[in-house]
């Protein structure tokens, strides 16, 4: 491969892999390990096609719905959660459910519930028929109306003196999620929230520290699904500063032609992409010809979640 105009990439920190994707990966081949193959797992475990192949080489097996798990079967559920009718018809087919959604999903669920108890109107802000926005709806469907865009809060209307929340997807762009709540908040402005963001540690870091490396690098390259919410808003957040972004699977879909006139390119990857992907990456460009590959920062992320309650219970062996 000839040496192109690229003399430096540089890989942003915090990048991959976050605490509830760890769990949601692990809780799979836990499974498998215990139960042994076949493990359904209803949806992508996590929205990567590398992860979901490589868990099918173990044995997985992914389903649309529990409706297609055969009677007494163990299935798995998804780091995005699911909607209470999910887990009643799992329980009518005597599934043995593991639930593996992200702990941080679950808080937003419970708020959800809270605030339909309560009498509120609920306004989620997130992306239509994202796996995340369907599940929470199920919670209060009835009380639950979906805001996608600032101009979508601007046209909302609702009954004078209707008590209102807002609670959002978890992988949204920080930023765009931010204008829209203070539209929310400007047009009802006794309307209830979240004490903490519900956008996930996760997502925010990732975002941060693509706007950090911007001004050092003439193109962005995200690692991650066409399907991964939080990847996509990477390369958003790189475009709206004006610098050309691109999402990738892998080192497979680099186009050369992106390259031209560009001697710096940055380097990260959604919360559901593995490292190893970016191993590649970096692969591809030492054969392109550039020597100086290194990480921009370094950023330590300490979190860590517990396995889902069911599978501790399974492997802790009895008095």
């Amino acid at each position: 491969m000839a040496r192109g105009l690229v003399s430096r990439v540089l890989l942003a920190s915090p990048r991959g892999y976050c605490a509830g994707v760890e769990r949601a990966v692990e809780t799979v081949e836990r499974a498998l390990s215990l139960y042994g193959p076949p493990v359904y797992v209803r949806k992508q475990i996590v929205h990567n096609a590398h992860v979901v192949r490589e868990l099918e080489e173990l044995g997985a097996v992914f389903v649309e719905d529990e409706a297609d798990v055969p009677h007494g079967a163990t299935l798995v559920l998804s780091a995005h959660g699911v909607a209470p009718t999910v887990y009643q018809r799992a329980a009518a087919r005597r599934l043995h459910t593991i639930d593996a959604t992200c702990p941080l999903v679950t808080k937003v669920h419970v708020q959800a519930r809270r605030y339909a108890a309560e009498g509120h109107r609920i306004v989620l802000i997130g992306h239509a028929g994202h796996e995340e926005v369907v599940g929470t709806t199920g919670e209060a469907p009835d009380a639950t109306m979906l805001v996608e865009s600032v101009e979508e809060a601007e046209a909302l209307e609702l009954p004078a003196g209707t008590p209102v929340a807002y609670i959002t997807q978890t992988t949204l762009s920080v930023d765009e999620t931010g204008e829209i709540i203070d539209v929310l908040k400007r047009r009802f402005p006794h309307i209830r929230g979240p004490q903490h963001e519900d956008i996930c540690y996760a997502t925010s870091n990732r975002q941060w520290a693509v706007k950090e490396l911007l001004d050092e690098v003439d193109l962005l390259l995200v690692i991650g699904s066409r399907n991964s919410s939080n990847s996509n808003r990477l390369v958003e957040v790189a475009r709206a500063a004006g610098v050309p972004s691109y999402l990738i699977d892998d080192e497979t879909e680099i186009d050369e032609t992106w390259l031209e006139d560009v001697e710096t390119v940055g380097v990260t990857s959604g919360a559901s992409a593995p490292e190893r992907l970016v191993v590649r990456v970096c692969d591809w460009f030492r054969a392109y010809g550039v020597g100086d590959i290194s990480p921009f920062a370094s950023v330590y992320e300490d979190v860590v979640f517990r396995l889902p309650v069911e599978l501790r219970r399974a492997e802790t062996p009895a008095a």
